[in-house]
């Protein structure tokens, strides 16, 4: 499998950092990720309780994808020891966990304010205002605002070049970018039946950025029209550390909140590690019984369980890397652990018991009726003033709350519109609150 130190930009850097490593270092320092300090992982933000952000989130999977890669690296260093170069040795064995650490940094960098509800209302707004605005724009432009998706977004934030902004966007190495293409594919290749396929990587105005990266680092061509790609092998370690994570925190975070119940929580952690490991179970169960403190004690089974659901699903990439390498698997890491206690069953139950008790819960609904009308009503106010020609006084009005660097006036529609898109997925939850109550009125003063 093909890597790049290659990277969008000038590489302007000569300190004794590796390539790999200014990845990680410029992601950390870049504005879009601490964005993610205040974007909604699962639990309405803030709150007098610690619950996970996206940027909580990201920097434990970014924790979970450094041990997987270094892992990974090792074994692939090993297992082709005689067919690698000494510089391909030196990447697996000490670069590839830096590259998929900062892959997992930034696999949630394009998703919008609220998470998926916020999605949802972006794709909304099209679909509903699909009389008045279709026919400006191209088939597959139209795709990309009815489809519109946070994997796709975050490939433009890391690539495109903002306007007055330095080129080549943050600067990342192909390794690392092709490390997040979860589905490599645009818009109108995707399919919902088809892993790689499930939602799509990268709009028609990034589509020649990610020919540059699936080039550079020697992806599968599935089509050329429309574009679809096999995942790089990274892909696989990032999704990974990524289930791993949102399947087990979420967990201690509704405990954390009172959601569920000490004995639920504890029941199905303590269910998974039997699942994964039978000869820890009643050692640990002892040990537990030494915490007096309940969150401790939740925090204690799942670090115990993160740490066993690293070890299988490195044995899953070991076991299914044929069909990683060749295109063919399809099914991710997570579905392919040793299922000879029934791990994968007690996986499932979490799932269900998650759905039916955590993201169903009163509260998260709430968050998420909220934040679909506040992206929905921020795009009602941009979208058409900035594809007017003759604008009103009010029209002019609301493309001045624009920020320069997102105005694209001289652009096509298409331009023009991303541009007001890249506005308003890349605030906040409380920045789009707050500038949703001062255009409508709710809010009215000076700014402190």
């Amino acid at each position: 499998m093909i890597y790049s130190a290659g990277r969008f930009g000038k590489e302007l850097s000569s300190d004794t950092r590796t390539a790999y490593q200014r990845d990680f270092d410029r992601i950390i320092f870049s504005s879009a990720f601490r964005r993610l300090q205040n974007k909604t992982q699962v639990f309405p933000l803030p709150g007098s309780v610690f619950v996970h952000n996206r940027l909580t989130h990201s920097l434990e999977v970014a924790s979970v994808g450094r041990s997987l890669g270094n892992l990974a690296g090792e074994f692939i260093a090993e297992k082709y020891d005689n067919d690698l170069s000494d510089q391909s040795k030196q990447f697996y064995r000490y670069d590839l966990y830096n590259v998929i650490s900062s892959g997992c940094l930034c696999h949630d960098i394009g998703n919008p304010a609220f998470g998926h509800s916020g999605e949802d209302a972006i794709a909304d707004y099209f679909k509903r205002n699909q009389q008045k605005l279709k026919s400006k724009f191209t088939e597959k432009e139209w795709d990309d605002f009815i489809r519109f998706e946070g994997n796709a977004n975050a490939i433009r934030i890391l690539t495109q070049v903002q306007t007055g902004k330095y080129e080549g966007s943050i600067g990342l190495t192909f390794a690392t970018l092709a490390s997040i293409a979860k589905y490599p594919c645009e818009a109108a290749a995707s399919d919902k039946k088809i892993l790689h396929r499930k939602k799509f990587g990268f709009f028609q105005s990034e589509k020649e950025n990610f020919k540059k990266i699936a080039a550079e680092t020697q992806m599968m061509i599935e089509s050329s029209d429309p574009l679809i790609c096999r995942r790089h092998p990274f892909v696989w370690l990032i999704e990974a550390a990524d289930d791993i994570c949102y399947n087990i925190i979420d967990l201690e975070d509704s405990h954390r909140l009172g959601i569920i119940s000490h004995k639920e929580c504890s029941d199905l952690l303590l269910s998974l590690i039997s699942a994964l490991d039978t000869d820890e179970t009643d050692s640990l169960k002892g040990r537990q019984n030494l915490i007096a403190d309940k969150n401790e004690k939740i925090s204690f089974l799942r670090a115990k369980t993160i740490g066993l659901l690293i070890q299988k699903t490195l044995e899953a990439y070991r076991n299914y890397f044929n069909q990683i390498l060749d295109g063919s698997l399809d099914r991710s890491l997570m579905k392919l652990i040793d299922d000879s206690r029934g791990a994968i069953s007690v996986l499932k139950e979490i799932e269900k018991f998650s759905i039916e008790n955590i993201y169903n819960h009163y509260s998260v609904v709430e968050i998420e009726n909220a934040g679909y009308n506040v992206m929905y009503e921020l795009l009602s106010h941009f979208v058409e003033p900035v594809l007017k020609s003759d604008r009103s006084q009010a029209d002019d009005k609301a493309v001045k709350l624009i920020p320069a660097q997102f105005l694209y006036e001289d652009g096509t529609d298409y331009q023009k519109v991303l541009g007001v898109l890249d506005f308003v997925s890349g605030m906040t939850d409380n920045y789009a609150t707050e500038l949703y109550r001062r255009i409508k009125g709710v809010e009215i003063g000076m700014r402190r």
